[in-house]
């Protein structure tokens, strides 16, 4: 079992930017998958992005192509999402998760995911 921890989180105005952060301990896999996930109260958690091992693949979900981008650092098994143009809709607790790819069947499913850490707050103000 990997552990998850995510840092970076805060309150910022609307247009203004967040880099987030999650560094993976334990055990990792030749192919598994990161992603940060986000969950607003009354929503459910949504997906965001994510990022593959070794491949380096990338996928964003539609609301936050072209503001977010998703990376890694493979030495660390740290990912960062960066986030400009930040809006209020935005504003939601973001948690990074981690699975072996093989075992999974959708990119963009929480439920696919066996790992999780436990969020950080993004608060953005209009």
């Amino acid at each position: 079992q990997v552990q998850l921890a995510e840092s970076g989180g805060g309150l910022v105005q609307a247009g203004g930017s967040l880099s987030l952060s999650c560094a993976a301990s334990g055990r990792t896999f030749s192919g598994y998958r990161m992603a940060w996930f986000r969950q607003a109260p009354g929503k459910e958690r949504e997906f965001v992005a994510a990022i593959t091992w070794p491949s380096g693949m990338t996928r964003y979900a539609d609301s936050v192509k072209g503001r977010f981008t998703i990376s890694r650092d493979s030495a660390k098994n740290t990912v960062n999402l960066q986030m400009n143009n930040l809006k209020p809709e935005d504003t939601a607790v973001y948690y990074c998760a981690a699975a072996i790819i093989a075992t999974m069947t959708s990119v963009i499913d929480p439920h696919d995911y066996g790992s999780w850490g436990q969020g950080t707050p993004v608060t953005v103000s209009s």
